[in-house]
C-alpha cells in the first residue's frame, strides 16, 4: 500500500496502523448498517442510544463521522425534515411474515399426536415468557431513553440559552457601576492588572473566573473562556457554576494572560452535537482550514486575532515517556526551546499552512478529545497577528 494513499471513507491517515484501524471502523459500520435500517426512525433512535451508551466503539475519525451522521439523522427525524422510507427489504419481510401466519392458521394442534402436542405447548410457553421479558426490557429501555433524551436536551437547551445571554451581556452596561476588583483570581501574588475591556466588564462581574472570549467565524465556537485553580472543575460546570455535561471552554490553570505566557492552552469537550469544541476536528481537512484560518481570542484585558499554524493529533502520555507533550508547552525559556517546540508541532501537523512563528511570538493552542486512539487529543495551534 502506497503510504501516500492511506485513505478510507474520504479520510487520509498518516500511518499504516491508523489506516488499518480505519478499515476496521469501516467494516464495523457496514455491519451496523446491515443490522439497523437507517431509513427507519425506530432503528435510527435505537442505534443512537446504543452509540451513546458505548455499545459500539470506534478507533478513528471514520467512526466519528458515522457517529455524527446518526446524530444528524436523529435531529432530522425529530424536526420532521425527513420521513421513513418503505424499503423493498421491509416489504419482503412483511410478505414472508404474512405467508407464515397464513400457513400457521391452516395447522391446528389436533393435527399432532399427544407427545408432540406437549412439546409444542412447552415451546409456546417458553416463547411467551421470552416475549413478556422482551416487552418489559423494551419498556425499561424506552423509559431510560426518554429520560436520557430529556436530560440531554435540558442541558443542551440551558447551555444555548446561557451562552446567548452571555453574548448579550458583552458591551452591556448592566452592573457596570460596580467597582472593579483589582485582585487576580487566576494567579496568586501581587500583580497590578490593567483595566478590563468595557465589553467584558459585565460578564466578569457575573463570574470573576472569566478570563477571555473565543470566537471562530461561521462555527458554533463563540464562547466565554474560564480559568480556575485546576483543570477539572470546568469539565462539567457551566459559566453559572451549575453542573453541565457540556462543561465550559477553559484555559489551563498554569497559563497566565497577564503577564502573558508564551502559549495559552484552551480546552473544550468534543460534543457530538457540535457544541463546545465539537467542530474543532474539522481542521483535520485543509479545505476547512482555508475557510477558517483566523481565530479571535480576547482576554478580558486586550483583544487578539490569531492565524492558524498547525493542526495535529496527539495524546496524553505517561510521565516517564520521553516525547513532545504539547500540553506542557506554556512558556519558552529560550529561543532554542521555542524553536524545538515549533519543529515538533510542524512535524505533527496534518498539512502546511504556510504560517510560522519566531521566538517572542504569542501562541494560542486549542485542544479537545480525539477517540482515534487511547487518550487521544486533537490540537489546533495559532499565532497572534494583531
Amino acid at each position: 500500500m502506497d503510504s501516500n494513499n492511506l485513505t478510507v471513507a474520504g479520510r487520509k491517515f498518516r500511518t499504516h496502523a491508523e489506516y488499518e484501524a480505519a478499515l476496521r471502523d469501516e467494516h464495523k459500520i457496514k455491519e451496523i448498517k446491515v443490522k439497523f435500517d437507517l431509513d427507519k426512525k425506530a432503528d435510527v433512535f435505537q442505534l443512537y442510544q446504543e452509540l451513546q451508551t458505548g455499545s459500539f466503539s470506534f478507533e478513528t475519525p471514520v467512526g466519528n463521522d458515522f457517529d455524527d451522521e446518526i446524530f444528524d439523522l436523529v435531529e432530522q427525524f425529530k424536526a420532521g425534515t425527513i420521513k421513513e422510507k418503505s424499503t423493498k427489504a421491509a416489504k419482503d419481510k412483511k410478505k414472508k411474515r404474512e405467508q407464515k401466519t397464513k400457513a400457521a392458521k391452516n395447522v391446528s394442534l389436533d393435527s399432532f399426536d399427544r407427545d408432540m402436542q406437549k412439546e409444542i405447548m412447552a415451546v409456546l410457553k417458553k416463547k411467551e415468557r421470552r416475549r413478556k421479558g422482551i416487552v418489559i426490557g423494551c419498556s425499561i429501555l424506552a423509559i431510560a431513553s426518554f429520560t436520557y433524551f430529556g436530560i440531554y436536551y435540558f442541558f443542551a437547551g440551558r447551555t444555548d440559552a446561557d451562552i446567548q445571554n452571555l453574548a448579550r451581556l458583552k458591551n452591556s452596561k448592566t452592573f457596570a457601576g460596580t467597582p472593579q476588583e483589582s485582585v487576580m483570581v487566576h494567579k496568586t501574588g501581587d500583580v497590578e492588572l490593567p483595566d478590563i475591556l468595557e465589553e467584558y466588564k459585565t460578564p466578569y462581574i457575573k463570574n470573576k473566573r472569566l478570563i477571555g472570549w473565543l470566537k471562530i467565524d461561521d462555527t458554533k465556537i463563540d464562547y466565554p473562556v474560564m480559568q480556575t485553580s485546576n483543570n477539572e472543575y470546568y469539565l462539567d460546570h457551566n459559566f453559572n457554576q451549575e453542573y453541565d455535561k457540556n462543561g465550559s471552554i477553559f484555559m489551563d490553570y498554569e497559563c497566565s494572560v497577564y503577564p502573558r505566557s508564551t502559549n495559552l492552552i484552551v480546552y473544550g469537550h468534543h460534543m457530538k452535537s457540535g457544541k463546545m469544541f465539537g467542530q474543532l476536528q474539522n481542521y483535520a481537512k485543509e479545505s476547512y482550514f482555508k475557510d477558517h484560518s483566523v481565530i479571535q481570542f480576547d482576554t478580558i484585558y486586550e483583544k487578539g486575532t490569531y492565524a492558524v499554524m498547525y493542526a495535529f493529533r496527539s495524546r496524553i502520555y505517561n510521565e516517564n515517556e520521553i516525547v513532545f507533550k504539547y500540553y506542557q508547552f506554556i512558556d519558552a525559556n529560550s529561543e532554542e526551546e521555542f524553536n524545538s517546540h515549533m519543529n515538533e508541532m510542524a512535524n505533527l501537523s496534518l498539512y502546511d499552512t504556510g504560517v510560522t512563528a519566531s521566538y517572542g511570538d504569542q501562541l494560542l493552542t486549542l485542544s479537545t478529545c480525539d477517540n482515534s486512539q487511547t487518550d487521544g487529543r486533537f490540537v489546533v495551534v495559532a499565532k497572534r497577528i494583531s
